[in-house]
Order: C-alpha cells, then structure tokens, then sequence
C-alpha cells in the first residue's frame, strides 16, 4: 500500500462510515449534499456504500464482500511466503547437489 494511500483509509473510523452510509440509505438525499455535510470525498462515500452494498449480497455479479477481499488479501500474501520457501528450498538442494558432488 502507498504511503498516500495508508494516511486515508485510516482516517474515518468504521462507525463513521457506517453511520455515513446510513445516511444514503435512509434520508433519500443526494450524496454530493451529504459529503458536503461530512466533510468526505464523494468517491470515498460511494466506495464505501458500493461495499457496503456487497456485504449485504446487494452488489454486482462477481463483486467480492469485505470478508472475500481479506481472505483474498491473506491467501495472496500466503502464496506469495510460500513462493518464497519453494525459492529458497530449490537454491538449498542445488547447493547440497554441487557439494555432494566434490
């Protein structure tokens, strides 16, 4: 994650934006108006509520909820550990190879 990008998807507490997407949901009103109100981007809001929206199994054909995304986060970060023994593992065998070989 980029140094940009770590400072703001800190910034808002999770009830905030629960509480924000709330305010989607329930008042009807138009989301420049309540960013306005919030002080957030209007992007920022609409990611949140287009997740939100997926959590609740309301989003897109295909789109992952927040729990798919961290699995997916971990098994990616997981494959990414175990690329890395598999490397190491090989140098170690062509090492022990050569040197049984003298």
């Amino acid at each position: 994650m980029t140094a940009w990008g770590s400072k703001y998807t800190e910034r808002y507490t999770p009830e905030f934006k629960r509480d924000a997407i709330a305010l989607v949901d329930s008042t009807g009103r138009r989301v420049t108006e309540i960013v306005r109100e919030l002080g957030v981007s209007p992007e920022s809001l609409r990611n949140w509520y287009c997740q939100a929206k997926a959590d609740r199994g309301e989003g897109r054909p295909g789109e992952l909820t927040t729990a798919e995304r961290e699995e997916l986060k971990r098994l990616r970060r997981q494959n990414a550990e175990q690329a890395n023994t598999i490397e190491v593992l090989r140098k170690a065998a062509v090492f022990f190879a050569k040197e049984s070989d003298r």
